[in-house]
């Protein structure tokens, strides 16, 4: 690269803080990961950029390409986001559901995940804000003040950066995926792309359209959604229902009463020792019996469903030789890797009560939006998600309909104009987690955005 073009692309991304040669991707390619089984056929980097020079915040990333076999070229680029708010899309997003590789249960090595979406596309995995996983800031006051405005502006800064020392994804379709609270990040950011992006004939960020599983759209109809999911699944009591619909007026106050504390309080001790994500699915606890004994419990699915997958990303990331093969970790930040900030979460400043402005916005400009929902989820329930669609107030283009895979009904499914809504049955909070096929065949859907498969062959 000449001197003079170098000099124009720093100037361009100056406020990004940073300038990236054609090396520096280099430099970010992972040669292996330890542990990793041998001749995996893909690309893979990971490394930092750098989205706010003065308080030296740089965000890490790992990019997991589609195998050579595939034409990665000609692959679409998916951002892949966790919500939490404060939790990694490398130990959740990668290294449990979509991904390539998958954590052990000994937290050493890793296998294969048949059903990983690089074979579809090249995956970007990113962990945002700062203070997630192994992004960090110089600036410590910077940790406790995170919150979703921020997130996205910083969020979108990466991106610009990234694009430049990987110039080969400029105008290459793009797309964004995440769950849970990352049904705050995902729109918000989508918002800003598609913005810059207007009266921009060829944009460097080719923004196509969003999906978003199990996600937090609305706070009035996901509460309502929620505590009707609990009753109607038999969690909670006739009277705890009825409290609650009192009690939690989430309307007219974003922080709950006391009387609603209370009646969330009575409710989890009436729902007991059950995994809230996966209601049908053992919980993780200490007992290193129940560990031992998972295997072949659930034999509907692939692999034995694990609830403990978090313990074994948090010992395979803080182990210094795949810390190093990862580039990360290169300021030596004082805590140790985690799947969710202590801190972050905890003192999340904003977060607007819905997404609904947003994703009217987007329907409008003829972005494509897609929303998935495992139906074992009492966290965020299918009942709270299709509620918030509801309010939309969408003309229909395909009624309700069951989807097959092999013969076998994966979910339902309703096309609305601008929007299509996806169920999974059997499938948790993490949906590509406890039905890693049919997610596949969802993401194969999406990315093509047509109706999801309704023949029974």
């Amino acid at each position: 690269m000449g001197s003079s073009v170098f000099f124009v692309i720093c100037l361009a991304i100056l406020y990004v803080g940073s300038c990236y040669s054609l090396s520096d991707q280099e430099k970010d390619r992972i040669t292996e990961l330890p542990g990793q089984p041998t001749n995996v056929g893909f690309a893979q980097y990971s490394g930092y950029v750098t989205v706010n020079q003065m308080a030296g915040k740089a965000l890490f990333y790992w990019l997991t390409e589609s195998p050579e076999a595939r034409n990665p070229e000609s692959r679409p680029l998916v951002l892949w986001l966790n919500g939490g708010p404060g939790c990694s899309s490398v130990a959740y997003g990668a290294a449990e559901e979509i991904g390539p590789f998958h954590v052990q249960a000994d937290g050493k090595s890793l296998y294969l995940n048949p059903y990983s979406w690089n074979k579809l596309a090249n995956l970007l995995f990113l962990e945002a804000p700062a203070g997630v996983g192994f992004s960090y800031t110089n600036t410590s006051s910077e940790l406790y003040t995170a919150g979703d405005r921020q997130t996205a502006v910083e969020t979108y800064a990466f991106l610009l950066g990234w694009m430049e020392r990987f110039p080969q994804y400029k105008h290459r379709e793009f797309y964004i995926t995440g769950e849970s609270y990352a049904g705050h990040y995902v729109p918000q950011l989508s918002k800003i792309i598609y913005e810059r992006n207007k009266g921009v004939e060829n944009p460097i960020i080719n923004f196509k359209g969003f999906m978003v599983g199990n996600a937090v759209i609305d706070d009035f109809h996901d509460y309502i959604g929620t505590f009707e999911y609990w009753w109607t699944h038999g969690l909670i009591s006739d009277s705890t229902y009825k409290v609650l619909r009192v009690a939690c007026d989430f309307g007219s106050s974003q922080h709950p009463s006391i009387d609603c504390i209370r009646a969330l309080r009575v409710a989890e001790r009436e729902q007991g020792n059950i995994d809230p994500y996966s209601i049908y699915t053992r919980p993780c606890n200490s007992s290193s019996s129940l560990r031992r004994n998972l295997g072949g419990h659930y034999p509907w699915m692939t692999r034995a469903y694990d609830p403990c997958t978090e313990r074994h990303s948090e010992v395979y990331f803080n182990i210094p030789e795949v810390q190093k093969a990862f580039h990360a970790n290169i300021t030596k930040i004082p805590y140790p890797w985690k799947t969710c900030s202590d801190i972050v979460g905890e003192y999340w400043g904003d977060s607007p009560r819905s997404m609904l402005p947003i994703y009217q916005e987007l329907i409008a400009g003829g972005i494509q939006i897609w929303v998935f929902s495992g139906d074992t989820d009492s966290v965020v329930p299918l009942t709270a998600t299709r509620y918030s669609i509801d309010a939309l107030k969408l003309p229909t283009v395909i009624n309700w309909f069951p989807w097959y895979d092999n013969g076998k009904v994966g979910g339902w499914s309703q096309v609305y104009k601008g929007l299509t809504l996806v169920t999974v049955t059997g499938a948790g909070h993490e949906v590509p987690l406890h039905r890693p096929r049919q997610a596949f065949i969802l993401f194969r859907s999406f990315l093509l955005n047509n109706p999801m498969p309704s023949s029974v062959q």
